[in-house]
């Protein structure tokens, strides 16, 4: 911890860097992806403050729109699409996932039950023909497919799809080597960026 707390403490001296936040924030994109300390959204996209706009769940779950349930995940995509109008949204899913690996691996999660709960939003269990796999690529990247499709749910979201102000990605980072896969809509695949 205290690595962490002096360089909080050497982060404050320099002001001059950070005045110009003050004035608001206008990201063009926001980021979802996963929770994992590993996956660190402004170290992979090079993004400076104020650049990008984050949502981060366990497994990178979009859960289904609810307006009578609002969550604070609804309510963080609905303040990007409509206060701040992003023009793209990334969900970016990770090799080595342990809340995807827990779903295809059938985990006993009962010692852990809002982490149990929480997976059940997941929109459904991710294909994996390998589950001995420890990167569950195959699964990630299906779910990240699947979070994609989920985000139509989501009312601004699709509007702002229709009329073409909107674009979705699905991105798969591999912690192990640092490469960045897009999903191809044109070939159903996941290629190096």
């Amino acid at each position: 911890m205290q690595p962490l707390i002096d360089n909080a403490r050497m982060f404050g001296q320099r002001p001059e860097e950070f005045a110009e936040l003050a004035k608001g924030q206008s990201p063009q994109v926001l980021f979802i992806t996963c929770s994992d300390s590993r996956v660190v959204p402004a170290l992979i996209t090079g993004a400076r403050p104020g650049e990008l706009f984050e949502l981060r769940t366990a497994g990178n779950i979009v859960p289904p729109y609810a307006s009578e349930h609002p969550t604070s995940e609804a309510a963080t995509i609905e303040y990007a699409v409509e206060v701040l109008g992003v023009s793209d949204i990334v969900v970016c899913g990770h090799s080595h996932c342990g809340a995807i690996g827990a779903l295809v691996r059938g985990d006993d999660l009962s010692a852990v039950p809002a982490v149990r709960d929480w997976l059940t939003n997941a929109a459904d269990e991710p294909k994996c023909s390998d589950t001995a796999d420890p990167t569950v690529a195959e699964a990630v990247q299906n779910h990240v497919l699947a979070q994609l499709l989920r985000l139509r749910s989501y009312p601004g979201v699709n509007k702002r799809l229709q009329s073409g102000e909107l674009q979705t990605h699905g991105w798969y980072y591999e912690v192990h080597t640092g490469i960045v896969r897009t999903h191809r809509a044109d070939s159903d695949t996941f290629e190096t960026l």
